[in-house]
């Protein structure tokens, strides 16, 4: 499986290439150079699989095994989801008049793109820790993007991410989950622009290729194709929910209703329709109706301003995805995109070709929804099931009650009402806060004004390359191990010691050893080998190999603080044990933890 450019000017790249890229060179969009197809067997023996089950399933069709073994996948996927609060991650609610909801925001922001960049953040991991690669992430965000593209690597040394919001157009809850976050490595710049503006000085950086590839840039935004592949599975899941049965002689049909802000969700829609997934597909949108016009009349082009309403994370005019959806349906035509593309980007106009606007509204049915709209299906929601909605998952239930239905119906809920208390108490509605979201305003928060006038291009340009150099400085220093002594270490044999500090600033380990050169384990399922390749005397600096993110990811340097990482996969759970304090290793060794304070670090600054 390889990616390529929707506009065919760039070679071929594995799911590595795609996964560390922002927009391709050529400034298309990568996608996959083929769409797999599953025969019905596949579908049926899916159709019992949970959601992280079938989103393993769906990753295994676009990544290589040779690139990620399986066993690995599979550890990554329940790794990046055990932070989720509901049991199954994601939950599909049946209300009256058949309205279903599928919750897709039972992660840590409260919102549905945790469940893609949770996954995207530990396929980044895996294949930095294997690299030694530090990379910079930019990320322009409407509301929710943000928060959980910082969840997803907050803390991790060898990235860095730099996000941009809004400033007073994202709800309060939205920008204090972003702001909060207080990391070395998450660096938040609060503009006085729209969503749209924020984009502009990304796609600047992007385009200047040499930039980027000297300062390892990528996108979490849904450009990124890892996001757009996990999203796949929320259109099967959704379809097994709502099947009643699938032993029929012709696969039932159901109507899959997205609220649409970039397009990235209603892509990976188009994706599973491609794949043979037998779904209906809706785009609904609010006052900022692009996508509407474009699937009704062909009209792929901007309003006079974007236009601010209650479902402020889909105040988009541009939508980027729908050029990978022009891709889809065009048979993989780069030429024309890139022509067309090339002509919206002049005068931000266009008007599709007949015959693909024809494919778009066979492929997609579309609705917009005024604020007044959104209101009235929030109260009725309310009304008539005692239950919440966020005014982004009020856009989909205006369709619902506005159209009749003869097969069954889900609507995707992309958010949780808590985080969005304006728009509930214009409903007339009592907001329920949960304690976590309510203690954001108490906390302390950081962040970096752009103002009208700055050029944001230049300020984000200047930070990248200061904490770039900042990082190389602090690689370069501690590429040295210096000289250790034995200090006051107890008789190690047949012990093993971390040392801290050392991953914090290399992503590698580094572990003591005495008498074997080579020991072998498995941590769970992953197995590896740590090699000794420097003798001190009678002590052995052993480097350990090929294992993503064991146990030093939540930066063992400081590990009696509180961590904001996903708990640990090791025998204590989420809290390491007391420095001092001896604990069961499963090497069957006898891992000993001690503070700062007990590291020799005669010969070697860098190791207190």
């Amino acid at each position: 499986m390889e990616y390529v450019s929707t506009r065919g000017g760039t070679g071929a790249v594995d799911f590595e290439g795609a996964l560390f890229s922002g927009y391709a060179p050529d400034g298309g969009l990568f996608m996959p150079q083929h769409i797999p197809s599953l025969d019905r067997d596949t579908l049926r023996r899916w159709s019992s699989l949970s959601y992280p089950e079938l989103v393993k399933e769906l990753c295994s069709l676009f990544i290589p095994a040779k690139l990620v073994p399986r066993n690995v996948l599979s550890e990554l996927i329940n790794r990046a989801f055990n932070r989720f609060r509901h049991k199954n991650v994601v939950h599909l609610s049946k209300l009256k008049d058949g309205l279903n909801i599928l919750e897709l925001w039972h992660g840590v922001t409260y919102a549905f793109k945790d469940l893609s960049l949770s996954c995207t953040g530990q396929f980044l991991q895996y294949f930095l820790e294997k690299k030694q690669k530090h990379v910079n992430i930019l990320v322009g965000t409407s509301g929710d993007t943000g928060s959980s593209a910082i969840e997803s690597v907050r803390g991790q040394k060898n990235v860095d991410i730099f996000v941009l919001l809004p400033k007073g157009l994202c709800t309060q809850i939205q920008e204090l989950q972003m702001t909060t976050v207080i990391e070395d490595n998450v660096h938040v710049f609060a503009a006085h622009g729209n969503s749209d503006e924020i984009d502009e000085p990304i796609k600047e950086l992007f385009a200047d290729v040499n930039f980027a590839g000297k300062y390892n840039l990528m996108s979490l935004n849904s450009v990124n194709w890892s996001r757009i592949m996990v999203q796949i599975a929320h259109y099967f899941y959704a379809y097994f929910q709502c099947t009643p049965s699938l032993d029929t002689t012709q696969l039932p049909m159901v109507e899959i209703v997205v609220p649409t802000g970039g397009g990235g969700n209603i892509t990976a829609g188009c994706i599973a329709q491609k794949m043979g997934l037998p779904i209906r597909l809706v785009t609904v949108v609010n006052s900022n109706d692009i996508i509407h016009r474009t699937v009704q009349h062909g009209d792929f082009s901007l309003a006079e301003s974007v236009k601010a309403t209650l479902a402020s994370a889909m105040d988009i005019q541009e939508p980027y995805n729908v050029e990978r959806i022009l891709w889809l349906l065009s048979g993989s035509d780069s030429r024309l995109i890139k022509t067309l593309m090339e002509q919206f980007n002049i005068s931000k106009r266009l008007k599709l070709p007949e015959d693909l606007h024809r494919k778009l509204s066979k492929t997609l049915g579309s609705c917009s929804a005024s604020d007044q709209d959104i209101v009235g299906a929030m109260q009725r929601c309310w009304e008539e099931n005692q239950y919440l909605l966020c005014p982004h998952s009020a856009v989909a239930a205006h369709y619902h009650y506005s159209q009749p239905h003869s097969i069954p119906r889900c609507c995707l809920a992309p958010a949780s009402a808590a985080k969005f208390q304006d728009a509930l108490l214009r409903a007339g509605l009592a907001p329920q806060i949960p304690p976590e979201i309510s203690a954001l305003t108490a906390m302390e928060t950081r962040s970096t004004p752009l103002e009208r006038g700055q050029d944001w291009t230049q300020v984000l340009r200047g930070r990248i390359e200061a904490v770039a150099q900042q990082w190389e400085a602090q690689a370069g220093k501690a590429t040295s191990l210096g000289k250790l002594k034995e200090c006051d270490f107890q008789d190690l044999s047949p012990a093993i010691k971390i040392i801290t500090g050392w991953r914090a600033r290399t992503g590698r380990a580094l572990w003591i050893c005495t008498g074997a050169r080579e020991h072998r384990c498995v941590w769970n399922g992953i197995s590896a080998t740590w090699k000794c390749f420097s003798c001190l005397g009678e002590w052995f600096a052993c480097q350990k190999q090929g294992m993503p993110q064991i146990p030093t990811s939540h930066g063992w340097n400081n590990w009696n603080k509180v961590s904001p990482c996903p708990p640990l996969h090791l025998p204590w759970g989420k809290n390491p044990p007391a420095p001092g304090s001896a604990v069961a290793d499963p090497c069957s060794f006898k891992l000993q933890l001690f503070p700062p304070s007990h590291i020799c670090s005669e010969g070697n600054e860098n190791l207190k």
